[in-house]
């Protein structure tokens, strides 16, 4: 039995968000690029409006993560310093 692991595609969302950028922003956003996506920009599996798509759905993804783990951690040193002032 083979499985594959399915190509992600890029969502119209993105697709607009990345093709309203600048130039600019563009390059930029190509600077931060991750390996798996610019090696399928290298390899020419996906064009570059979908690379950028990707990348900035893979930023905003991470950005939750970030707030999610931030916020736990904010929570955490709330209570820290509530239970020192008792």
């Amino acid at each position: 039995m083979y499985f594959f692991m399915a190509k992600k595609v890029a969502s119209n969302e993105y697709l607009m968000k990345a093709k309203n950028l600048t130039e600019l922003e563009s390059e930029r956003l190509f600077s931060r690029m991750g390996k798996k996506i610019g090696r399928r920009l290298d390899d020419q599996k996906v064009v570059a409006l979908e690379a950028l798509a990707l990348q900035l759905e893979k930023e905003d993804e991470d950005l939750k993560e970030w707030r999610k783990q931030f916020e736990e951690i904010r929570k955490h040193y709330l209570l820290q310093i509530k239970s020192a002032q008792l």
